[in-house]
């Protein structure tokens, strides 16, 4: 029984350090990756368009595949919808500078609407631990669209592939401290008590 349950101990221990050793890499990779955006922050935005236009002509394909799987009327409508993916899509992939300026103008547009909703947000909030945050999180959101829109067409060589890249090196350096964190719990888990129970 003894054996039978320190077995399972050890299985759930290999499991946690490859899990918190996976986060890690995973974490690191994430942050090389922003970090090479950051400083090439113009090829990050004609790659992120160039995906975009791939993932385009995909949406076509599944599209085309959806238009011969009913009657007409969704054959049309599919139809349609394959023709609009395709053109843009294709777009995308023969110019990616559209691409770059159309989502640095989206990019900027999101950046107002969410800077507007977290700032009523945390005022409506007000008196919340942590809404003063969440208003200087909405103000760095408006003073971000404020200046693509002022340096634009200029920021659009910029703007997008910068952001993606601290981003990504945010959500990269996130991860990497979060598998220290369980790194140090599962170490902590796998401790051997001092007197196991019922040891004679």
């Amino acid at each position: 029984m003894s054996t039978n349950v320190q077995s399972g101990a050890e299985v759930v221990s290999e499991t946690a350090e490859r899990s918190w050793r996976a986060s890690m890499v995973a974490g690191v990779i994430i942050a090389i990756i922003g970090v090479l955006a950051i400083l090439a922050p113009f090829a990050a935005g004609v790659s992120l368009s160039i995906l975009l236009g791939a993932l385009l002509v995909v949406g076509a394909l599944v599209h085309v595949a959806h238009a011969f799987s009913g009657g007409w009327k969704r054959f049309f409508v599919q139809g349609i919808l394959a023709v609009i993916f395709a053109v843009a899509g294709i777009s995308l992939l023969a110019n990616p500078l559209i691409g770059l300026t159309t989502l640095t103008i989206l990019l900027a547009a999101f950046l107002v609407v969410d800077g507007v909703l977290e700032i009523v947000m945390g005022f409506q909030a007000r008196g919340s631990r942590g809404w003063g945050a969440l208003v200087v999180s909405g103000v760095c959101a408006l003073v971000i669209a404020a200046i693509i829109w002022v340096g634009w067409p200029a920021t659009a060589a910029w703007a997008l592939g910068l952001l993606f890249g601290v981003n990504l090196l945010i959500s990269g350096l996130s991860m990497m401290f979060m598998a220290q964190g369980t790194r140090h719990e599962t170490r902590e888990g796998a401790t051997p008590e001092s007197e196991p129970r019922g040891a004679a």
